[in-house]
């Protein structure tokens, strides 16, 4: 004889199908609460990095809701006798998580973290200047904000209740569930192999979202022989964010005098013509001089600042330290270039060409304006540094570094130039300060770093080592410019990516 269920066993089971619905909604209103976390974070550049992102979305998303009702609701469904209580408790508990999923994902717009225990100091910072402000009027808001909030719920959870037997009708369990699951195993698969090859679109989306541990596999792959952790280990070390969000330029407070009856002139070749010989000045060549700007703006920049392109966006607000030292201290300071050629930093010190005084000049020329510049009869006496090797085309470039100054060493790039000449102009104040490059007069490193583009680039003992941001790189030789198969010296590399980034701040 069939049984007909009990009256319990048919609560329990209406109860568990109205849970699944109502997680269901709070789903797909979790997932539009989790689009701050993407609109908050760069984008990602490559199509994988795209997809990553999307199957992440919907399966992180929706597996960290359906975990909350497994975990707090679904229990109630079969404990509980009164269907009210339960719909009241689900509603408390939808509503208090995502509010706190809404409040993280406003944290993490404004300060990148998301709540923690680590994160705790930071919250307490960022709200208590706020929260000493507020008033009952403003309390009484956040009160009736968050009924507002709770009473959607339960007119939800009250909506799917009634209509629970006629959801049940659609038959879309299974393809929901399939949907989601295979999103939530697909990112966790992409992630495993995004981990072991280091790949940086899809990495640097770990933080994103809330709780988010992605899998990684390292350690039973090389017990199959699918990665060399030691090679993983290597390029680890060498991993890098081009994306710096903050800086402190300069770190320290710039303190040092200058000789503001000194004339020294600064030229930055702009093309790729021959320079012809400059027989009025006793200048000595520089042959190792590189240049690695990916275009004029970020050559003007990185002259100035005496920093790679790395810092261009974040630093076009500041002013750098080589006009603006001189310039406090009663130094004239003149920049001269083509009127066709854009630049933000030269605000109030772009001068024509004609324009000719004691103190610092500072030009971006064509070799044929250079020529005709130093032509002028009050640069007879004065100092002279000319930078060439930049390609209107950009990248990295071999050039030669000509100048009246005493200048010590065999390898120099663009970055040297600002605490070169700082320090022919009688500032001791140290470099770092200010600069990722050395004064060229009394230089500490055998080794440069610059960036070009998204790539590091260091110079040593005539190699080139060009590093991508996955920590992947290639060695040419800066003389034949033929690959090299030397060892990669990572302590090197490590260095120079330490000393690359320390203007750098968190985020």
């Amino acid at each position: 004889m069939i049984l007909g269920e009990s009256p319990r066993r048919q609560r329990v089971t209406r109860l568990v199908n109205w849970g699944h619905w109502f997680a269901l909604a709070n789903i797909a209103i979790a997932m539009v609460i989790a689009t701050v976390f993407i609109f908050s974070s760069p984008s990602p550049d490559t199509a994988l990095g795209t997809l990553y992102m999307v199957f992440n979305w919907f399966g992180h998303i929706g597996f960290m809701t359906f975990s909350g009702f497994v975990i707090f609701v679904l229990p109630l469904c079969y404990l509980a006798t009164k269907p009210t209580l339960i719909k009241v408790a689900g509603s408390s508990i939808a509503a208090i998580g995502l509010a706190l999923m809404a409040f993280d994902a406003l944290l993490f717009n404004r300060t990148g973290f998301h709540l923690s225990f680590s994160s705790a100091n930071l919250l307490k910072n960022e709200a208590h200047t706020q929260i000493s402000e507020f008033g009952v009027q403003q309390w009484m808001y956040l009160l009736v904000l968050f009924i507002v909030w709770m009473g959607f719920q339960l007119v939800l959870a009250n909506a799917i209740w009634k209509r629970v037997e006629r959801l049940q009708q659609h038959k879309i369990g299974t393809p929901v569930t399939s949907f989601f699951l295979t999103c939530f195993v697909a990112s966790h698969a992409i992630h495993v192999w995004a981990d072991a090859e280091l790949y940086q679109p899809i990495i640097k989306q770990d933080n994103m979202f809330p709780l988010s541990y992605p899998a990684t596999a390292k350690t039973t792959m090389s017990r199959y022989g699918l990665l060399d952790l030691d090679r993983y280990r290597e390029r680890e070390q060498l991993q890098f964010d081009p994306q710096i969000h903050q800086v402190s330029y300069p770190t320290e407070p710039v303190y040092c005098a200058v000789d503001t009856e000194q004339t020294l002139v600064l030229i930055v070749q702009t093309d790729t013509a021959p320079l012809p010989p400059i027989a009025q000045f006793d200048l000595r060549e520089l042959d190792d001089y590189i240049t690695t700007a990916s275009s004029l703006d970020a050559l003007i920049m990185t002259t100035l600042f005496g920093v790679p392109e790395i810092y261009q966006d974040t630093l076009k607000n500041k002013r750098p330290v080589l006009l603006a030292l001189p310039v406090g201290l009663g130094m004239p300071v003149s920049v001269h270039l083509d009127e066709n050629l854009p630049s933000k930093v030269l605000s109030g010190y772009k001068q024509p060409l004609s324009n000719t005084h004691e103190g610092l000049h500072i030009g971006f020329l064509s070799a044929g304006e250079i020529t005709e510049f130093l032509q002028k009869p009050e640069f007879a006496d004065s100092d002279i540094i000319i930078a060439t090797g930049f390609d209107p085309e950009g990248g990295t470039h071999m050039g030669k570094l000509y100048t009246s100054l005493n200048i010590q060493g065999d390898l120099a790039s663009t970055e040297d130039l600002a605490p070169t000449v700082l320090n022919a102009l009688g500032c001791h104040a140290p470099a770092r300060f200010y600069s990722t490059g050395q004064n060229l007069l009394s230089p500490q490193r055998n080794w440069l770093v610059s960036t070009s583009g998204e790539k590091v680039i260091v110079a040593h003992e005539n190699k080139i080592i060009e590093v991508l941001s996955n920590g992947s790189y290639e060695i040419t030789d800066a003389t034949t410019k033929e690959r090299s198969n030397e060892p990669l010296n990572v302590d090197l590399l490590s260095r120079a990516i330490k000393h690359l980034t320390h203007f750098s701040k968190s985020k």
